[in-house]
Parts: structure tokens; sequence; C-alpha cells
């Protein structure tokens, strides 16, 4: 069966969780549970018909496994197709397309194990982080949780009431520190952005380098780097800090772009795709667009989703060639060491490139 597969599902309900970001939960038939299991930390990719344009976005799952339940978060983005029909003109009852959940950004359930996670957020990057609090705080009791969640002001806060909720059920084990950035507390810690100086306080005062098993982080580009970086620098190992990133694509890779064009003039790749069980075949200019594009552009069914280097939907294996990947923030190393790529960001470099969505 592909992975690209997508089920029709009903919208059951849709709250405003804020002014600009509602909480949409689907109704999954019992026959379909099981191909929508998921675990803390995944996502679905939707697909819907807007304005007669197929429009693909993946939005993390806020609920929890242990819930039963599929809740995503949709922050309305300005200019952003998806985000504003979800806020704007989606319905209780609605259809949408949806691929069963997926994604990295998870952690193993360990009951016996008395575990100390902390977890870095901003703006919408909670919804994923507010799956991983339920399920780790319930399935693992001694362990406990540190959320540092940044946002503009108290009111842009999504999904507050939930979050305070689970600090009330889990007093002893759930610490919640709200970082504002335009309305001023009466803690100069809490006020601003994340930045080093905060991340030292924490990392000296509230919960040590040493102590602390595992790291989340999910939000704006900036923000997983500074985290990372920081905490690499204390001994942390690369397994244990786990990020989800918003991407656009940047300065740097324009530059690559124009540099591998210029290499590879008048040269072409023959791309053969595995996928489904079918090989699909076609020629495109070496060194000039991505693998995915090219191949959407020649008629090909290929998972996808974000198209940033995020989401790894469009992961595959580079069975026999080279390519150049612009980004790989979906993939861990362990992947990229194995031979997987994402072709949203992979550039053929070589005359032949077989690839393997299959695998």
């Amino acid at each position: 069966m592909s992975k690209n597969l997508f089920y029709t599902l009903k919208v059951l309900s849709i709250n405003n969780t804020t002014p600009d970001c509602v909480v949409v939960e689907f109704k999954v038939p019992e026959k379909l549970k099981e191909t929508f299991s998921f675990k803390a930390g995944q996502y679905l990719t939707l697909k819907s018909q807007i304005n007669n344009e197929e429009v693909r976005r993946s939005y993390s799952l806020c609920s929890s496994p242990n819930e039963s339940r599929w809740k995503v978060g949709i922050k309305h983005i300005e200019d952003g197709k998806y985000s504003t029909y979800a806020n704007e003109q989606l319905k209780v009852g609605d259809t949408i397309e949806v691929m069963p959940p997926n994604g990295s950004f998870t952690i193993d359930i360990n009951k016996d194990k008395a575990s100390n996670y902390i977890a870095f957020a901003a703006g919408s990057g909670i919804t994923p982080i507010v799956s991983l609090i339920k399920t780790q705080l319930e399935s693992e009791p001694q362990s406990t949780f540190k959320l540092f969640y940044t946002n503009k002001t108290v009111s842009s806060i999504i999904l507050k009431e939930e979050l305070e909720a689970l600090k009330n059920e889990y007093m002893e084990r759930f610490e919640i520190f709200y970082f504002l950035t335009k309305e001023r507390r009466n803690i100069p810690f809490l006020n601003g952005r994340l930045d080093k100086e905060k991340l030292h306080t924490i990392f000296n005062s509230i919960s040590e380098v040493g102590n602390t098993h595992h790291v989340f982080s999910c939000g704006p580009e900036a923000m997983i780097h500074l985290v990372k970086d920081y905490l690499l620098e204390k001994g942390m190992t690369k397994n244990q800090i786990h990020f989800e990133l918003f991407n656009t694509e940047g300065s740097d890779q324009l530059v690559i772009k124009e540099k591998l064009k210029k290499k590879f003039k008048g040269k072409t790749s023959d791309i053969t795709i595995l996928e489904g069980g079918k090989s699909f075949s076609f020629e495109m200019a070496q060194g000039s667009n991505n693998i995915l594009d090219e191949a959407l552009i020649n008629s090909a069914d290929l998972p996808f989703a974000c198209k940033g280097g995020v989401c790894a939907t469009c992961k595959c294996k580079l069975i026999e060639g080279d390519v150049k990947m612009l980004l790989c923030y979906g993939l861990e190393d362990d992947e990229v060491e194995a031979g997987y790529i994402l072709s949203c960001q992979s550039i053929p470099t070589t005359d032949k490139v077989i690839v393997d969505f299959d695998i």
C-alpha cells in the first residue's frame, strides 16, 4: 500500500483556542483507528481543494494517543492558504483528505523510568509539545516535565486552558514558564524571547543539564538552533535533543541552487522513481530543480506535504547516483548515513539517479 494514500475524514469539532488559532478534531471510524494510530509528537497531512487548487499542509497532533482522539492546532498565517481556509471557512461536518500520522518528533515510553523532560515552544510550536506532555506524564508516573513557552501576549497563548488543566492535574510533576514578548511581566526573566542568558538561568537554577534526560523544542529556526547549540556545548548528546521547526528556504539555499545550475549547465539526469511497487522514469536538467517537484511536473503521484525539508513526508532512499540535499531537518543523522534523502530538497548531480519511496 502506498504511503501516499489519503483517507476521507469528517470534521468532528472546531474550537478557537485563541482568536487566530483553531483546534480541529477529526472523526476516525473504528475500521481506520489502527491505520491512524500515532505516537505523541507526530503530525497529520491534510489535503483540500481551495479555490480550485489542491493544497497540502502538515499540522501536529495536539491530542495524546492515550485519548484515542485526533486533534490538530491550525494557527492562521497571513496569506496562508490552508490556515485561512481552516480558520475562516471550515465547518463541523465537512470532510478532509487526511494522510495517516507521520513524523519522528517523538520518544518511546518507559513506564518504569523516572525521566526529567524539558520542552521549549514558541507560538503554534506548542501543539506537538502538548501531546508529548500529556502522554509522558500519564504513561510515566515517575517522570517530570518543565515547559518554557514563548508568545507575544497572554491572549495569544495557544492551548492555555489545556496547559493549565495539566498543571493542576500534575502539580508535583509539571511546571510552566510563560515568556511574553509584547507584554511586560513583574519577573524580568519572563520578559522577552528566549536567549542564551535565559538558557543559562534555566539550566543553572531550574534544571541542571546533567539531570535532564531529554529536551524537546518546536518553533522558529533561530530558537531551535539556540537551544540545540547551547545543550551540545554543555555536554548533552544529540539523541537527547529533539526538535521540530517551521522552515522557509533561506538565502544560503538560494545561493547553493544558483551555483549548482551554473556547475551542471547543459547536463541532464535520468531519474527513476520506485514507488508503490512500480517504476517511473523521466529526464530532467542536472543541478536544477529538486526531484519531487520535477516528478510532480511529470505527473508522478508521490507523498509530500511541507516541501520545506521539515516534515519528511517525501522521504525516500537513494539507490543509485548522487544528489545535493539543500536541507534535511526532517531526517535523523543515522537515516542520512543509511542513504535516505528528502526528495523535496534533493537536486540530482549525476547522469543517473534512482530513488525508492517503498523502503
